[in-house]
């Protein structure tokens, strides 16, 4: 069976993100080693699509020039003065060929655990659609767009939280705000849109009504993890969702052989590599492109962009863009900084 390939994937950034209360804006805030964007770029190449669009507004510079830094093959949108997730992808889609045909993936810029596996189950699911909805089911569904399914089960619409009936909010399944569009369905159907709704926005859930209306196909995938598409609002859920990242982070390097004695005070990029049979001791953080190699001991202390060779004992120390050789021992205390190697040194 061939791998889905997606023509295009579309991710959505332009939001102010007011409620992060932060001058910083919401995609650009650093998660376990990237920004929020920069886990949805990196999860968008892992399906080797043809081009990736990023639809930009607030703080257009900013957020444009991060991406570009991500990717130099990102393809950047601008979204006009008009509201909306359905007038973000417009955008998007004009920034891209005209002739562009087959699957378009669309996805939060504010979604870091939203991985290309989840996205590739997703685009298994969407042939012979002309739109496929990810989905998921939460103890708590205030505030989510409810997804409403007919008699069949299918996906006949999804209703936004404000304009939702008070049978509808009992719906416990949303939506992710993460589909797959067939490109010729969708630049007929989102021409159409308009701005009859609570919000005053052109809501990008309206072309799944229309597909569904149309009899031109409407598919779904519930993921069974919610966490793994929980957006970012606000500072609180930044950390939860850091916490969360940094726990399966951690579980899947012990899984392959690194000894981590303590997860719950080990913090660690998911650009870290740990060989097998390394030993991180309570209390490190490991950051940026640090590699711990084989038989290294390390820890208590912080260890950022730094190269640790095998055998080295580096316990509370600090290594910065530096580089400590194999066979090494650190003094207690050490702060290696700013291009240096060690070696050879001993208690």
């Amino acid at each position: 069976m061939s791998r889905p390939h997606p023509a295009a994937v579309v991710i959505l950034a332009a939001g102010q993100g007011t409620r992060m209360k932060s001058e910083i804006p919401k995609v650009l805030h650093p998660m376990c080693g990237r920004t929020l964007l920069g886990h949805a770029i990196f999860a968008a190449r892992g399906l080797a699509p043809d081009h990736i669009a990023v639809v930009v507004r607030h703080e257009r510079d900013r957020v444009a020039a991060h991406a570009a830094e991500c990717d130099p093959g990102i393809t950047i949108a601008d979204q006009d003065e008009i509201k909306g997730t359905g007038r973000a992808l417009w955008c998007g889609l004009r920034a891209l060929p005209a002739d562009l045909s087959g699957p378009v993936v669309v996805t939060a810029g504010d979604t870091p655990l939203l991985s290309a596996d989840v996205l590739l189950r997703l685009l298994g699911r969407h042939e012979g659609n002309a739109v496929t909805v990810l989905t998921a089911v939460v103890p708590d569904p205030t505030g989510y767009g409810r997804i409403v399914r007919d008699a069949e089960g299918t996906v006949a619409g999804v209703v936004e939280h404000k304009d939702a009936t008070q049978e509808q909010r009992e719906i416990a399944e949303i939506n992710t705000s993460t589909y797959v569009f067939d490109a010729d369905f969708l630049r007929g159907a989102i021409g159409g849109l308009d701005t009859e709704n609570a919000q005053g926005e052109m809501y990008l859930t309206d072309v799944v009504a229309k597909a569904y209306e149309s009899g031109a196909g409407v598919g779904s995938y519930v993921v069974e993890d919610s966490w793994l598409v929980e957006g970012c609002n606000d500072l609180v859920q930044l950390a939860a969702l850091r916490e969360q990242m940094n726990r399966r982070t951690l579980e899947a390097w012990m899984r392959s052989g690194a000894a981590i004695v303590d997860p719950a005070t080990t913090s660690i990029d998911v650009t870290v590599a740990l060989a097998p049979d390394c030993r991180i001791l309570p209390g490190t953080g490991l950051y940026g492109t640090t590699s711990i190699a084989k038989g290294a001991l390390v820890g208590p202390g912080e260890f950022t962009n730094a190269l640790v060779g095998e055998g080295v004992d580096a316990r509370h120390v600090v290594v910065r863009d530096a580089a400590v050789e194999a066979g090494t021992a650190l003094p207690p205390y050490t702060v290696l900084t700013g291009g240096a190697r060690a070696a050879g040194v001993s208690e």
